[in-house]
């Protein structure tokens, strides 16, 4: 994998799930010249207390994300669907995590 400027090497985000059944949360960013090497560095980096269970680490520039300043038009289309909002499902007795 190449990087943008010369010498440089890419930039990773690193993704951390704390717990067992969590969800993976962003942690942050760190440089790598591959996969493996992110991997062991984002376990150096962000679980020295043991706190993580799985680590995930993907290239920044394979990410595509939506921009905050077209937030409007790009989330319009689901204003008109209210059963997408929770207020219409019960949890069920014992569910932890939803």
């Amino acid at each position: 994998m190449s990087s943008g400027t010369s010498g440089e090497w890419p930039l990773w985000e690193v993704f951390v799930r704390g717990r067992r059944g969590l969800s993976h949360t962003h942690a942050g960013s760190l440089h790598a010249p591959d996969a493996e090497m992110a991997l062991r560095s984002a376990r150096d980096l962000y679980t020295r207390r043991s706190e993580g269970v799985s680590i995930w680490v993907v290239p920044s520039n394979r990410i595509t994300a939506s921009s905050p300043d077209e937030k409007d038009p790009f989330f319009e289309p689901a204003a008109d669907k209210p059963y997408r909002h929770p207020t219409f499902y019960e949890i069920p007795e014992g569910v932890r995590h939803l």
